[in-house]
């Protein structure tokens, strides 16, 4: 029997990971795919100065310096679920893609490090998310490596963050002795991701003995404690953005990641509705319509390609289809759509609300277009931002100036610069978003 639209759009699950650079976003989303069976080998992240590339960082400058500097979308199916994972820059100078990527996600992962906590990159991504009414889950990372209490962690989140927080997993052990987690609601133990299903215990005294003699006890009582004092978790404050899940675990050792997809497919919501000028756009709605959030250019190293990614927000995308660009008014065939993992990519012949799409893009199309099967329709809510960093371009080789003015149009399609053309002829001014305090 056919898949009906409403039953293919509850499937989907758009989410974003968010995090400070270094807090481990980029290994966590590799250990989803993996543990999502997207991959057949992680490329594990070590220390800097010694650094693999994995599998979301396809830029050269990622792979030299172990950061994401652009979105990376990969999509898979895992538990009878599909997955859109948006993987963002961490990295500050970024932000402008981040913000924009924000726009196109239902939730969002928030990776802390257990050793610091809330640092400022976190909390300023936190009030877009926040802005967005996007509801958090928490995954508190490197509890393999000397850390902060627990408590305190949690604690710090309410305070700073104003969330409620709802453990749903706890540590066992910390450090060298972390060993797994327990997990609060079910009532079990996962030793190693690679155990499909937990173990069931009979309460924390039962899976004490996993531990050294001396950090018996002090496991216990804190798991105790965060029974009784911790709210236990309520989906419907989650999605209005009252409460966030947390889980405890380290992503470069493979500890809490098996619990961080199975509360994505069961807590994370699927498509939601999107506000247009003229109506609220319903995902179930039989007619497609998706907006353009991010343009990029050379992803192929073999070819000069530019793809514009679209974030499908009602019905179904065929390829081979004609779609309206709000915009110009003019009908756009989508030939060749495609999904991607991160640089790789494959056709998609069909696509449904949530997914995220690469359409191939030869200046057509620009961040914040509006796609639409006929309906004139523009959404509302990709984010512009004034430039904070002002500069004139001058060339020292006029001969060269064709081959520049095309690559600072480009530059300013991808959304990474903002281009000015003085009326008097003058050189062109580039304006560069860096550091942002507030969206304007």
């Amino acid at each position: 029997m056919a898949e009906s639209l409403a039953e293919a759009v509850s499937r989907r699950r758009t989410f974003a990971i968010i995090a400070h650079p270094d807090a481990g976003k980029t290994t966590l989303t590799e250990k989803l795919l993996l543990f999502g069976g997207a991959i057949q080998l992680a490329g594990e992240v070590k220390a800097k100065k010694d650094r693999m590339q994995t599998r979301s960082d396809w830029m050269k400058i990622e792979r030299e310096r172990g950061i994401s500097v652009v979105t990376s979308v990969m999509t898979f199916e895992y538990n009878d679920n599909v997955f859109n994972i948006l993987d963002t820059p961490g990295h500050e100078d970024f932000a402008d893609d981040t913000y924009r990527t924000l726009t196109a996600v239902d939730a969002a992962v928030m990776v802390i490090d257990a050793a610091k906590g809330i640092e400022p990159r976190t909390l300023k991504l936190f009030e877009v998310c926040r802005m967005r009414d996007i509801p958090i889950i928490t995954f508190i990372n490197k509890m393999d490596r000397e850390s902060r209490d627990p408590f305190e962690i949690l604690d710090e989140v309410e305070e700073k963050l104003a969330l409620d927080t709802a453990p749903i997993t706890w540590p066992i052990g910390r450090s060298k002795t972390f060993c797994g987690s327990y997990n609060i609601a079910a009532n079990t133990v996962r030793g190693s991701d690679t155990e499909i299903e937990g173990t069931p215990v009979n309460g924390p005294q039962s899976v004490a003995g996993r531990l050294p003699e001396n950090e018996r006890q002090v496991f216990v009582e804190e798991t105790e404690l965060a029974i009784e004092a911790c709210r236990p978790f309520d989906r419907q404050a989650f999605l209005e953005g009252h409460m966030t899940p947390v889980f405890f675990g380290s992503a470069l050792r493979n500890y809490g990641v098996r619990d961080l997809i199975n509360a994505l497919g069961d807590f994370a919501p699927p498509p939601r509705d999107q506000v247009a000028d003229t109506r609220t756009v319903h995902a179930t709605d039989d007619k497609m319509t998706a907006f353009v959030f991010k343009i990029q250019a050379n992803m192929d190293p073999n070819h000069r390609d530019r793809i514009a990614f679209a974030r499908i927000c009602s019905g179904k995308l065929e390829r081979g289809m004609k779609a309206r660009l709000a915009r110009t008014g003019k009908q756009l065939g989508l030939t060749a759509p495609q999904f991607f993992f991160a640089s790789q990519r494959q056709l998609a012949d069909t696509a449904y609300a949530g997914d995220v799409v690469g359409i191939p893009n030869h200046g057509t199309l620009r961040i914040g277009d509006t796609l639409t099967e006929g309906e004139s329709l523009v959404f509302q809510g990709v984010p512009n931002f004034s430039p904070e960093i002002l500069r004139r371009v001058r060339l020292e080789d006029a001969m060269k100036a064709k081959k520049l003015k095309e690559a600072l149009q480009q530059m300013a399609e991808e959304g990474v610069v903002q281009l000015f053309s003085p009326e008097d002829g003058s050189p062109a001014i580039v304006g560069v978003v860096f550091r942002r305090e507030q969206l304007d």
